[in-house]
This record gives structure tokens, sequence and C-alpha cells, in this order.
């Protein structure tokens, strides 16, 4: 057995009791958590679309999940811009970063009005 699988069994004797206000914080925090998670997917899938059109590609579906699934490669929102400036690249559009970027943010407002609204 491990150091770490032994502290896990040792730790998983004790009881984690919180109380009624840590309860509720974790109770906001996983809300929030969510509705960001949703709202970014969102985000993605609005954006993946506008690229899409773009690009000339008629699977927006199927590149959808490519740009959400480039959103997990590393913390924050580089890793999509770094795919669609690729895809962009590799297809001859000319588009500067900035109007991504701006795109990006135009999505992401828009997004989280559409989740707020749900």
């Amino acid at each position: 057995m491990s150091m770490e699988q032994a502290w896990q069994v040792e730790v998983s004797r004790w009881p984690i009791r919180f109380s009624p206000i840590e309860r509720a914080f974790e109770a906001a925090f996983v809300h929030q958590e969510t509705a960001r998670f949703r709202i970014v997917a969102r985000r993605n899938r609005m954006l993946a679309a506008w690229a899409a059109g773009l690009l000339g590609r008629d699977d927006i579906d199927v590149y959808a999940s490519e740009v959400i699934a480039a959103d997990f490669t590393h913390k924050g929102h580089d890793d999509v811009l770094r795919k669609l400036m690729r895809d962009f690249s590799a297809a001859g559009i000319a588009i500067d970063e900035e109007t991504v970027q701006l795109k990006m943010s135009a999505f992401l407002q828009a997004a989280d009005q559409q989740v707020e609204r749900n």
C-alpha cells in the first residue's frame, strides 16, 4: 500500500461533518461552477458555429466537439484560441487573434445571458 493510499484510508475513517453554513457555501460553489461550465460550453458551441461558417465546414456538431475538446487541453481559453487560429491558417483564412478574441468575448456574454434566462 502506498503512502497516498494509506492516507486515504486513514482520512476515510474520520467522517467529515460540515456545518449548515459550510454546506450552503459548498452548494453555492457547486452551482457557480456548474453554471460557469455550461456558459463556457455554450460559448464554445457558438464560436464553433461561427468558425465553421468561415471555414466552410458543414459538420458543425463535429467541429463544435473538436473546439470543446480543445478547451480541456490547458487551463484557460488560450487553447481554444490556438485551435481556431491553426484552423483558420490551414484553411488560408486571414484573421487576426484580436478579432477571434472579440468574438469569444461576445459569445461568452451571449452564453451568459442565455444561461441566466434558463
